[in-house]
């Protein structure tokens, strides 16, 4: 770390260190128990204001001057709350604020509507998945991925294609961490069906710059997955069942003190599709099977009221058969995922609390082939054994978080077999283990009368066979808070990568797989300057603007797909190794309450890389250089019995290569190229429907039938380009034939959703 960096941190924390104030905690929660994020406090002491804005979980702390204190709370979806204390010491205080009366009859009609996202600090959101079910989706049920693609910064990925694409990354810059477990695996079915049932999860928390110094490992973002932490007082039993898959999801007390949940999905698409696909007489496919499965297991228990247990688990596993008979082609491919995490939780003060957890998480997938005597298979795995260990305290004053983290990686990146009549060919890639240590810290101190700062440190030890690193990665984002409705910030991010997904398609199937750095690898870094801006503009509108930089080296691209094997082949000769730099400007703007109620999010942005081996050398644009990307969502409630969503998405299209010549030399057309990715699809434009009718609908019971129409307007939506290329009659001329495939269009569904 920089001299001058180490002295900005010093002085920092010296002024605050000098002072003799006092520390006032809180959390800001609802009358029914529900912590509240993205709460406006204010203090106002000795003539004198301070802001701070509760976190993601309703949490929030401030230095202020001892005496009388005023303290006035603002939520958008609840009445303001002022409180008059007298503060001489360190005070730990919670606040509950109740639900507007002139608003009461109108939260009834439209079915006790909340705020389902929260613009937090740097650009951080956090979206609550219950209060976004009628944002429409192909299954009835809310989509976590799909709906982080309708957030500002984030690339819509197109169809077939379930990876998220973040402030001009690429899909493997991003960490998406299951209770602290992180997640491997490739999306249901290309993207189609929603990858986690979402009735186990709680929460959801997304930082695009991944500044908490406690994740790493990613470029990019972090995505936090947050199961049920509250042991369930009573049976219940929910799910959704729709005409292509199911999901089910059991809450079950055992005793006053432990409790677990239990959720299962299961498609039946096979049941459905396939007497459509035997029935069609000119269909070249005579059998094609897919099917999917994934069950969440959560058991919780309160040892004490200090200490709370946790053990959670998450399998998936899908797979797909095609049988055509008129190339006498056989393929399987199947891909799954594991993890568990036991975990436990300990707080030893109101100021002083530590959680410690391990993980175990694998994702693998197997590609099987057989045409005529020939087969062919290919598969790959990534497994971590890993321990986090995190603790929050406090020094004069100043919240601290600190902690160290151990992973175990062991990988195969692919492994293949090819069988003929003859021979027997192995071309593997050998297996690949690696360990990587951290040790982190971040700070929150408050620098100046309106001005705090999320100040972070992690320290990485990476080692693979005779290859080892040791990197420092600073963070800091930094807060001004010009009153209770304005607020700015600017932020700075270090990331290194030692993980990095390989993508062999441009569709994103399960073939892509995971390596290490080794053997010459060297890891990815970037990075990222931001700044931004939040904005209350009345009690139901809000906005954020935003602005970022993010230049990035060893980047890495595998240009040979899966048939790139013989006795010579290595990653480290076949991998391209290239720099980028993304940057863009984002918009938000949100209703957050009364009948109607959704955002508009805008993304300006260019992303460009640059390869030695590609493009002559020359600066070219990413795949996913996608220049505007827009997003509307609207979600209206009718009554006490309907309501009403609607997503309205435009994306400039995809960058591909397309030759800008054609000619033919004995017959054999010869093809000339003027640039890479000099090509670009036409743009992606989808809106989708959905209606949800409310048989039933309390806090322990729900009933209702929901309607939702993909792609409503049935528009052609290309995943890529075949060219054609042939000579004409007078064989004088030749002819360019583009075909566009189309994954699917329309897709309406129906399904019930049931709570008792």
């Amino acid at each position: 770390m920089s001299k001058s960096a180490i002295l900005f941190f010093l002085f920092c924390f010296s002024n605050i260190f000098a002072q003799s104030d006092v520390r006032i905690t809180g959390t800001i929660i609802s009358s029914d128990n529900q912590k509240l994020a993205g709460a406006n406090i204010s203090f106002e002491i000795n003539k004198k204001q301070f802001y701070a804005v509760a976190d993601s979980l309703g949490s929030f702390s401030e230095i202020i001057s001892s005496g009388n204190l005023m303290i006035r709370v603002n939520h958008l979806d609840f009445l303001p709350k002022t409180i008059y204390c007298n503060v001489i010491k360190d005070t730990v205080i919670s606040i509950v604020l109740e639900k507007d009366a002139a608003q009461l009859k109108e939260v009834i009609v439209s079915n006790d509507k909340k705020s389902g996202i929260k613009t937090l600090s740097a650009g951080k959101l956090s979206l609550n998945l219950k209060e976004l079910n009628a944002v429409p989706t192909v299954l009835g049920t809310t989509d976590v991925i799909k709906l982080l693609q309708l957030m500002p910064g984030v690339q819509n990925s197109g169809d077939a294609n379930g990876y998220l694409y973040v402030r001009g990354g690429d899909p493997g810059h991003n960490a998406i961490l299951y209770n602290e477990a992180p997640i491997y695996g490739m999306s249901h079915l290309l993207g189609i069906f929603p990858f986690y049932n979402t009735d186990h999860i709680k929460d959801v928390e997304f930082d695009k710059s991944s500044s908490n110094p406690k994740y790493g490992g990613r470029l990019s973002s972090t995505t936090l997955l947050n199961t049920n932490k509250k042991v369930p007082s009573e049976f219940s039993i929910q799910g959704n069942a729709g005409i292509l898959a199911s999901q089910l999801t059991l809450s079950v007390p055992l005793t006053d003190k432990t409790g677990l949940y239990v959720s299962g999905r299961k498609t039946y698409i096979d049941e459905v599709m396939g007497p459509l696909l035997k029935s069609g007489s000119n269909n070249d496919v005579q059998n094609m099977k897919y099917g999917f499965s994934d069950a969440n297991f959560t058991f919780l228990s309160q040892i004490s009221k200090k200490n709370l247990f946790s053990l959670n688990a998450f399998v998936s596993g899908d797979e797909l058969k095609i049988n055509d008979r008129n190339l006498a082609l056989k393929t399987n491919l199947k891909w799954s995922n594991f993890t568990v995490s036991p975990s436990l939780n300990t707080i030893f003060s109101p100021k002083i609390s530590m959680s410690n957890s391990f993980y175990f998480s694998q994702y693998s997938n197997e590609l099987n082939m057989e045409q005529a005597t020939i087969e062919f298979g290919v598969s790959s795995y990534v497994k971590d054994f890993g321990f986090t260990n995190a603790v929050k305290f406090s020094i004069k004053n100043i919240p601290f978080e600190s902690g160290l983290q151990y992973v175990y990686h062991d990988l195969q990146p692919q492994k293949v077999n090819v069988e003929n009549l003859t021979t027997v060919d192995n071309y593997s890639q050998r297996t690949i283990s690696a360990n990587e240590a951290a040790v982190f810290v971040s700070a929150n101190p408050k620098l100046f009368e309106k001005v705090t700062a999320d100040l972070g440190l992690r320290m990485n030890y990476y080692t693979s066979g005779s290859n080892s690193y040791l990197h420092f990665q600073p963070r800091m984002v930094l807060n001004y808070y010009a009153n209770e409705n304005y607020s700015f910030y600017a932020s700075y991010n270090k990331q290194y990568q030692y993980l990095s997904l390989i993508t062999t398609s441009s569709v994103g199937i399960p073939t892509d797989f995971w390596i290490a750095s080794s053997d010459g690898i060297k890891p990815q870094s970037s990075n990222e300057f931001s700044i931004g801006s939040n904005q209350n503009i009345t009690r139901n509108f809000s906005s954020s603007f935003g602005g970022f930089y993010r230049s990035m080296k060893n980047l890495l691209e595998y240009p040979y797909g899966i048939t790139q094997f013989n006795e010579i082949t290595t990653l480290k000769n076949d991998l391209y190794v290239g720099k980028g730099k993304a940057y863009g400007f984002e918009v938000m703007l949100k209703k957050s309450s009364g009948k109607f109620s959704g955002w508009l999010s805008y993304t300006l942005s260019w992303s460009d890389r640059n390869f030695d081996e590609l493009n002559n050398g020359k600066t070219y644009f990413a795949k996913y250089d996608r220049r505007h990307n827009l997003s509307v969502v609207g979600m209206y409630d009718l009554n006490a019995k309907w309501n009403f969503g609607i997503t309205q998405i435009f994306g400039s299209g995809n960058r591909f290569t397309m030759p800008t010549s054609w000619y033919f030399i004995n017959n054999n057309p010869v093809k000339e190229y003027s640039g890479y990715n000099n090509a670009q699809m036409p743009n992606y434009i989808r809106t989708d429907l959905s209606a949800n009718y409310y048989f039933v609908k309390t806090s322990k019971k729900e009933s209702a039938l929901n309607f939702s129409i993909y792609n409503t307007f049935n528009i052609s939506n290309p995943i890529y380009v075949v060219l054609d290329v042939e000579v004409n009659e007078n064989k004088d001329k030749v002819v360019v034939k583009q075909e566009e495939k189309v994954l699917y269009r329309i897709l309406p569904s129906v399904s019930w959703k049931f709570k008792f």
